[in-house]
């Protein structure tokens, strides 16, 4: 997995070298308290840190972008493990 991007109040983010289970296990942890922070890469090209706050309701989709090319992993379907998170209070 090169990237995950992230959609978050209609505007587009990433997340370069995470597995995307692990991501959605800190979303899911971090919002278990009400409230998380979560980095995330803002802009095209160069990249700038960003922190978006999750809270209970607010609508987030993480989407794998699978690494394409000589020597990219397959592990199947990247779309088996995306979609849209949703927390409700």
């Amino acid at each position: 997995m090169t990237r995950i991007d992230i959609y978050y109040g209609s505007e587009h983010y990433s997340i370069g070298g995470r597995h995307f289970e692990d991501l959605q296990r800190e979303i899911e942890t971090g919002l278990q308290s009400g409230t998380h922070w979560l980095e995330v890469n803002d802009g095209e090209g160069s990249r700038r840190q960003a922190f978006l706050l999750l809270t209970p309701g607010v609508q987030v989709a993480m989407v794998p972008i699978p690494e394409t090319g000589e020597g990219a992993e397959r592990d199947g379907d990247p779309w088996d493990s995306g979609g849209l998170v949703e927390v409700y209070d």
